[in-house]
Protein backbone atom coordinates (compact mmCIF):
# COMPACT_ATOMS: atom_id res chain seq x y z
CA UNK A 1 0.00 0.00 0.00
CA UNK A 2 1.22 3.46 -0.94
CA UNK A 3 2.06 5.85 1.90
CA UNK A 4 -0.37 8.74 2.18
CA UNK A 5 0.94 12.29 2.37
CA UNK A 6 -0.55 15.56 3.59
CA UNK A 7 -1.55 17.83 0.69
CA UNK A 8 -0.93 21.53 1.35
CA UNK A 9 -2.56 24.19 -0.82
CA UNK A 10 -3.01 27.94 -0.70
CA UNK A 11 -2.53 31.22 -2.54
CA UNK A 12 0.81 32.78 -3.45
CA UNK A 13 3.00 33.77 -0.48
CA UNK A 14 0.62 32.39 2.17
CA UNK A 15 3.28 30.28 3.91
CA UNK A 16 2.63 26.95 2.16
CA UNK A 17 6.22 25.98 1.51
CA UNK A 18 7.32 27.17 4.96
CA UNK A 19 4.66 24.90 6.49
CA UNK A 20 5.63 22.01 4.19
CA UNK A 21 9.29 22.37 5.18
CA UNK A 22 8.33 22.37 8.87
CA UNK A 23 6.15 19.26 8.47
CA UNK A 24 9.02 17.49 6.66
CA UNK A 25 11.63 18.73 9.18
CA UNK A 26 13.50 20.36 6.28
CA UNK A 27 15.72 23.33 7.15
CA UNK A 28 16.96 24.28 3.67
CA UNK A 29 16.00 27.23 1.47
CA UNK A 30 12.49 27.71 0.08
CA UNK A 31 12.05 26.49 -3.48
CA UNK A 32 9.60 27.91 -5.99
CA UNK A 33 8.47 25.58 -8.75
CA UNK A 34 5.50 25.32 -11.11
CA UNK A 35 5.12 21.62 -10.24
CA UNK A 36 3.73 19.73 -7.27
CA UNK A 37 6.51 18.68 -4.93
CA UNK A 38 6.18 15.30 -3.23
CA UNK A 39 8.07 15.39 0.06
CA UNK A 40 8.53 12.60 2.61
CA UNK A 41 5.26 13.56 4.37
CA UNK A 42 3.66 16.16 2.11
CA UNK A 43 2.45 17.19 -1.32
CA UNK A 44 3.13 20.91 -1.92
CA UNK A 45 0.61 22.27 -4.43
CA UNK A 46 1.74 25.43 -6.28
CA UNK A 47 -0.55 28.42 -5.95
CA UNK A 48 -1.13 28.43 -9.71
CA UNK A 49 -3.08 25.17 -9.36
CA UNK A 50 -5.50 26.85 -6.95
CA UNK A 51 -5.68 30.23 -8.62
CA UNK A 52 -6.81 28.68 -11.93
CA UNK A 53 -9.98 26.57 -11.69
CA UNK A 54 -9.03 24.60 -14.82
CA UNK A 55 -6.10 23.12 -12.82
CA UNK A 56 -8.40 21.68 -10.11
CA UNK A 57 -8.52 18.32 -11.91
CA UNK A 58 -4.79 17.88 -11.17
CA UNK A 59 -5.31 18.77 -7.51
CA UNK A 60 -8.20 16.30 -7.24
CA UNK A 61 -6.10 13.55 -8.84
CA UNK A 62 -3.15 14.18 -6.52
CA UNK A 63 -5.48 14.22 -3.49
CA UNK A 64 -6.09 10.51 -4.05
CA UNK A 65 -2.66 10.01 -2.44
CA UNK A 66 -3.41 12.32 0.51
CA UNK A 67 -4.21 11.44 4.11
CA UNK A 68 -5.39 15.05 4.68
CA UNK A 69 -5.80 18.22 2.62
CA UNK A 70 -4.68 21.44 4.29
CA UNK A 71 -6.30 24.59 2.91
CA UNK A 72 -4.42 27.73 3.90
CA UNK A 73 -5.73 31.27 4.15
CA UNK A 74 -3.28 34.07 4.89
CA UNK A 75 -4.34 36.28 7.79
CA UNK A 76 -1.87 38.99 6.72
CA UNK A 77 -3.48 39.14 3.25
CA UNK A 78 -6.83 37.29 3.09
CA UNK A 79 -7.51 37.32 -0.65
CA UNK A 80 -10.28 35.20 -2.21
CA UNK A 81 -8.82 32.57 -4.54
CA UNK A 82 -10.85 29.47 -3.69
CA UNK A 83 -14.15 28.35 -5.19
CA UNK A 84 -17.10 28.07 -2.79
CA UNK A 85 -17.56 24.50 -1.60
CA UNK A 86 -14.05 23.47 -2.69
CA UNK A 87 -13.48 21.30 0.40
CA UNK A 88 -16.40 19.05 -0.54
CA UNK A 89 -14.58 17.59 -3.57
CA UNK A 90 -12.01 15.77 -1.44
CA UNK A 91 -12.54 12.27 -0.02
CA UNK A 92 -10.05 12.66 2.83
CA UNK A 93 -10.21 14.96 5.87
CA UNK A 94 -9.84 18.66 5.03
CA UNK A 95 -8.16 20.90 7.61
CA UNK A 96 -8.40 24.70 7.63
CA UNK A 97 -5.21 26.61 8.37
CA UNK A 98 -5.02 30.32 9.16
CA UNK A 99 -1.40 31.10 8.38
CA UNK A 100 0.60 34.09 9.60
CA UNK A 101 -1.81 34.31 12.55
CA UNK A 102 0.53 36.72 14.34
CA UNK A 103 -0.02 39.37 11.66
CA UNK A 104 -3.11 41.56 11.27
CA UNK A 105 -5.35 39.92 13.90
CA UNK A 106 -8.24 42.08 12.67
CA UNK A 107 -8.42 39.79 9.58
CA UNK A 108 -9.07 36.58 11.55
CA UNK A 109 -12.86 36.75 11.08
CA UNK A 110 -12.43 37.23 7.30
CA UNK A 111 -10.26 34.09 7.19
CA UNK A 112 -12.83 32.08 9.15
CA UNK A 113 -15.58 33.19 6.74
CA UNK A 114 -13.44 32.12 3.76
CA UNK A 115 -12.89 28.66 5.25
CA UNK A 116 -16.61 28.34 6.04
CA UNK A 117 -17.54 29.36 2.48
CA UNK A 118 -15.27 26.61 1.13
CA UNK A 119 -16.96 24.03 3.36
CA UNK A 120 -13.91 23.40 5.55
CA UNK A 121 -15.06 21.99 8.90
CA UNK A 122 -13.91 23.48 12.20
CA UNK A 123 -11.69 23.49 14.19
CA UNK A 124 -9.24 25.69 12.31
CA UNK A 125 -5.54 25.79 13.17
CA UNK A 126 -3.85 29.16 13.58
CA UNK A 127 -0.16 28.92 12.79
CA UNK A 128 2.93 31.10 12.53
CA UNK A 129 5.96 28.96 11.71
CA UNK A 130 8.60 31.68 12.36
CA UNK A 131 7.12 32.30 15.82
CA UNK A 132 6.51 28.63 16.62
CA UNK A 133 2.74 29.04 16.95
CA UNK A 134 0.38 26.14 16.23
CA UNK A 135 2.64 23.61 14.52
CA UNK A 136 2.70 21.00 17.29
CA UNK A 137 -1.11 20.65 17.68
CA UNK A 138 -1.42 20.41 13.88
CA UNK A 139 1.22 17.67 13.70
CA UNK A 140 -0.59 15.69 16.41
CA UNK A 141 -3.76 15.68 14.31
CA UNK A 142 -2.02 14.92 11.01
CA UNK A 143 0.48 12.31 12.12
CA UNK A 144 -1.19 10.58 15.06
CA UNK A 145 -1.26 7.30 13.11
CA UNK A 146 1.51 7.98 10.59
CA UNK A 147 5.29 8.26 10.48
CA UNK A 148 5.91 7.11 14.06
Amino acid sequence: MRRKRVMVMGPTNCGKTTLVNALNNFKGPLRKTPDMIYGPKTIDVPASYIENAWMYKHVIAAAQDASHVLILVDQSRPIEVYSPGLAKIFHCPVVGIISKCDLKPENEEVCIKQLNRMGVPEPYFKISIPNGIGLEPLQKVLFKNHYE
